[in-house]
């Protein structure tokens, strides 16, 4: 063990002993349930949009009805909530006991469109579910093979996501290019005025309060986003309280290109891990961590498939929040889990938290995404 692991795990020990707000920034210490809920809703707003946008766009590639992608999104918030959860507080080798929030990657959403569009969406179910195993299996052998991905290999991995992710961000800002009124100039300007918010809070707050200003930004621009008569309440009118998610709604098909696809994709949950650590604990990954963390992610994956949802994999957006704030302790992170559970229960809430503007959203992205490229430079260096 290293001397900054020693150090973590010494503090996160005395923390412990105490709840105190200060512990935000120790892995494991106790923090007071009315100061740690606000950071695990800012965790969730910043990925709330981003986590169902795949959903919606690998659904229309699928034709797929309404009522099957709300069930989808149900489905995806709550497997996404109880990954969290495993990833925080591992169950045996299951888990990287790391600040973690699981979500669902932009990075499948591609090749979930061809295969969806060539064999339907069950083939992606049965991809996700023998991709999602496989991938599990290889976390837990990763000491036979990890050896191969040198750190160099991660810290590029780690910079390219980075730079992937700007672009995300952009595209939030401008308000969704696939929205009719992308680029306009209330998307601008939402946009700037939750940017400029999230800058002047982190700038003006004190203590701990400064590790809020993108929750900040983001109630700042909702509010102006009310102002100007830009929030959609459309999603709320059919929604109801309270639903279970469906178990295996979709007939399972297996292709071995859709398979094959899946896997190699999988692994670049890799970088995400590397630059949590990097950039919220100032150390390198270990290799138990980033065989729970793999294996978090494959077997969660395959769960999320029994439900008919796709992948759920660490979320590089949240890397970016815990990168900015340095708020990297379990339970705070464990409090938006909790959330992301009632909302897959309570559909009303995950509706509610749909009416965020995406252009609001993109004026927190862009901040909290340069951030994992200059750790990943600095995993460079």
């Amino acid at each position: 063990m290293s001397f900054l692991e020693r150090k973590n795990t010494k503090d996160g020990m005395a923390a412990g002993q105490k709840a105190s707000v200060d512990n935000i920034y120790a892995l494991d210490g106790k923090v007071p349930v009315l100061n740690a809920i606000p950071f695990g809703l800012q965790h969730i707003l910043a990925m709330f949009v981003a986590n169902i946008a795949p959903i919606l766009i690998v659904a229309g590639a699928c034709g797929m009805d309404a009522k099957n992608t709300a069930m989808i999104i149900q489905s995806a918030m709550m497997i996404a909530g109880i990954g969290t959860l495993i990833q925080l507080f591992p169950i045996w080798r299951i888990g990287s006991r790391l600040p973690i929030v699981m979500g669902i990657s932009f990075t499948f959403v591609s090749i979930a469109c061809v295969i969806g569009g060539q064999y339907g969406y069950g083939a992606i179910m049965g991809a996700v579910l023998v991709g999602g195993i496989v991938e599990g299996v290889l976390g837990l052998l990763s000491k036979y093979w990890m050896k191969l991905v040198t750190p160099i290999v991660a810290a590029t991995v780690v910079t390219a996501i980075g730079f992937s992710l700007l672009e995300v961000g952009a595209d939030s800002f401008g308000g969704g290019s696939s929205s009719a009124d992308f680029g306009s100039a209330t998307n601008w300007i939402l946009g700037t005025v939750t940017l400029v918010c999230c800058i002047v809070f982190n700038i003006v707050a004190k203590s701990y309060f400064k590790q809020l200003s993108v929750l900040f930004g983001l109630i700042v621009g909702y509010i102006v986003a009310l102002c100007m008569g830009v929030v959609d309440f459309s999603a709320l009118s059919d929604t109801s309280l309270l639903a279970l998610p469906h178990l295996m709604p979709f007939k399972m098909e297996f292709h071995a290109d859709a398979i094959i696809a899946f896997v190699l994709i999988f692994l670049v949950s890799i970088g995400d891990t590397s630059a949590l650590a990097s950039s919220g604990l100032n150390r390198d990954v270990t290799q138990k961590e980033t065989a729970g963390s793999l294996a978090c992610d494959g077997f969660v994956s395959a769960l999320s498939s029994v439900f008919g949802c796709m992948p759920i994999t660490s979320f590089s957006q949240n890397v970016g929040l815990i990168a900015m704030t340095k708020v990297v302790n379990r339970f705070v992170i464990a409090t938006g889990a909790i959330i992301m559970i009632l909302a897959g229960i309570f559909p009303v809430v995950g509706a509610v938290l749909a009416t965020l503007p995406s252009a609001v959203l993109g004026g927190c992205t862009i901040m909290m995404f340069g951030t994992i490229v200059i750790s990943g430079l600095q995993m460079i260096g």
